[in-house]
């Protein structure tokens, strides 16, 4: 009888594990601190907490809408109108989804074929590009430079092709803190009108703006909204990140479709837990939010200055929670050798700036995540010392 041996798919190769993940496997086997992965381990604030307990008490535990409870989709409705201007239709321009990765997938899903091409800035969050490549689009790199994390538009114009179907933004920037200006996000909204793009953007860290910038969703820009799918979400803003809940907000002829792929991969997200953020985002003024940038931006000051402290030059971000440090004179060959002698040397887990580059890129960094309880990151600040 003839063999025919069983093969994983081709898509697998762009799905294995993350160095995100890996880096907190290693972190738990040593016992140390996990400023790899992006959990934000602060206390969730107790209206979110009461509104699940309360929608499971009531009986709020079996499917919503695919589209995900109503009383969830207006309230991020009007949460866009009050705080970034975006009027999107809560019946029709809202999908919840099992967290924004959940949502950014369906949205690819809906929206690309395989062989299209996406323009995605450099560095990456990984998660972009496995997604893009799991539903077989084409990532192409733009070089952010830094230490503003600029790009010039003759790449930007270099990188169309024939196949080039959308641009992909992330604002504020995960690994680089980055939070694109009015000015770079004009010149993005001209460029895909020009060339006939949606716009993909990642704006999950929205409430995480330092210096006194200001977060500007291009959705809003003239012209913008009909070619836009916005996906952000509740875990970073309410710290539940287990929780997953994202959603995508577009033009109903697009969010109907990202819909379709939400119900037939997810069904719905989590119900009990949908009506937790909703209570959130309900009972939490805007006064919560500004907090959450004077916070997050004494951590990033105290987190930075340990870092300049430890011979580890800091890019200071300017939104998120994240900073990249140049690790260059460290021992190893690369940023992963590098990335583990800082965890073997202070029990303190990095990640190994390679994972948001391709190519060879980002050898000489390693990114932290500085969203920790105020005693857990300065543990991290004393260990990171060591390296002095």
């Amino acid at each position: 009888m003839a063999e025919f041996p069983l093969t994983l798919s081709s898509r697998c190769d762009c799905v294995m594990q993350s160095e995100i993940r890996a880096m907190s496997v290693e972190c738990a086997r040593v016992g140390g601190i996990n400023l790899s992965q992006g959990v934000c381990d602060t206390p969730v604030p107790q209206p979110v907490v009461q509104g699940a307990i309360d929608a499971v008490l009531q009986g709020s535990n079996t499917y919503t809408a695919h589209a995900g409870a109503r009383a969830l989709r207006e309230a991020i409705a009007a949460k866009q109108r009050r705080l970034t201007g975006m009027d999107v239709d809560p019946e029709g321009g809202i999908i919840v989804s099992a967290g924004a990765t959940g949502a950014m997938y369906c949205t690819f899903m809906a929206l690309l074929d395989p062989g299209d091409e996406v323009i995605i800035f450099e560095p990456f969050y990984g998660y972009h590009v496995a997604t893009l490549r799991a539903v077989g689009a084409v990532p192409v790199f733009v070089p952010l430079q830094p230490p503003c994390w600029s790009f010039g538009m003759g790449e930007l114009e270099a990188a169309v092709t024939p196949r080039t179907k959308a641009i992909l933004v992330n604002t504020p920037a995960n690994p680089s803190g980055k939070v694109f200006t009015r000015e770079e996000l004009l010149q993005v909204a001209e460029f895909a009108e020009r060339h006939g793009l949606f716009v993909f953007t990642d704006e999950m860290y929205e409430h995480f703006v330092f210096d006194g910038r200001e977060h500007l969703s291009i959705a809003t820009l003239p012209g913008m909204a009909g070619r836009t799918v916005t996906v952000s979400g509740l875990s970073k803003t309410f710290s539940v990140t287990g929780w997953r809940i994202g959603y995508a907000l577009g033009d109903p002829k697009w969010a109907a479709a990202i819909g379709h792929f939400n119900d037939l991969v997810y069904v719905c997200a989590p119900a009990p837990l949908q009506m937790g953020v909703a209570a959130g985002l309900l009972s939490l003024g805007d006064d919560y939010y500004r907090g959450l940038s004077v916070a997050y931006g004494a951590k990033r000051d105290l987190f930075c200055g340990a870092l300049a402290e430890a011979g580890l030059k800091p890019c200071v971000p300017e939104g998120a929670y994240y900073v990249l440090a140049d690790v260059s004179h460290l021992p190893g060959d690369g940023a992963r050798e590098r990335a583990m002698h800082i965890l073997r040397t202070t029990g303190v887990a990095a990640v190994p700036g390679s994972a948001f580059y391709h190519d060879g890129g980002g050898e000489s960094l390693v990114r932290f995540c500085f969203a920790k309880e105020e005693q857990v990151l300065a543990e991290a600040c004393e260990r990171l010392l060591r390296l002095r």
